[in-house]
């Protein structure tokens, strides 16, 4: 794995342990010689993790709309910044540019790119794994929600699992690494209601 997409806040969040997972994991990844892919900005979260990869010698690639980078949000420090036209541009460039994703706390943008990267997964168009950083219990919510859509009968428990978790960067890594796809379709018929 050489490369990994970062989703995560524009914001910095309220509480210092977000920006603290933030810093931690731009570290790891530059350890470990994984570039971080992420949405190119220099603010909130995005910022942190960034600015914590380079700082450790990290390999950082930005990939961020036109619209944004006018407003004056563009990392200037960043070993490459990629332009292009849209939000959706954004995320398959970043998908191009990366072997799998992890997103940290954030909003709408966040929960958003996530699920669609899984998505993706789900149809079967990559075999990448996606996990998410489960900061202070950030994601406790938006897990058992997933668990209940399995129990209602609109995720099979094979799909739900491709939704990676952890409490632990290091953790959460080892996961991606030894990750392997389901090789069963996404449908649900009848009879497995």
């Amino acid at each position: 794995m050489n490369a990994i997409a970062v989703f995560c806040g524009s914001s910095p969040g309220n509480d210092s342990v977000f920006e603290e997972t933030a810093v931690e994991l731009g570290q790891l990844l530059a350890r470990e010689k994984i570039k971080l892919v992420y949405g190119g900005a220099k603010v909130g979260l995005m910022g942190t993790v960034a600015n914590a990869a380079l700082e450790e010698g990290g390999e950082v690639v930005g990939v961020l709309p036109h619209f944004l980078s006018s407003k004056e949000i563009a990392h200037e420090a960043l070993t490459e910044l990629i332009l292009v036209d849209s939000m959706h541009d954004r995320k398959l460039k970043m998908h191009d540019l990366c072997q799998g994703v992890i997103a940290l706390p954030g909003g709408y943008g966040t929960l958003e790119e996530v699920f669609e990267f899984i998505t993706w997964g789900q149809l079967g168009l990559h075999s990448k794994p996606t996990g998410v950083f489960n900061v202070n219990g950030f994601y406790d919510s938006l897990l058992t929600f997933l668990d209940e859509t399995v129990q209602k009968g609109f995720l099979k428990r094979s799909n739900r699992e491709m939704l990676l978790d952890s409490i632990s960067c290091q953790d959460l890594l080892q996961q991606m690494k030894d990750y392997k796809p389901p090789q069963i379709a996404k449908w649900i018929s009848k009879d497995e209601v």
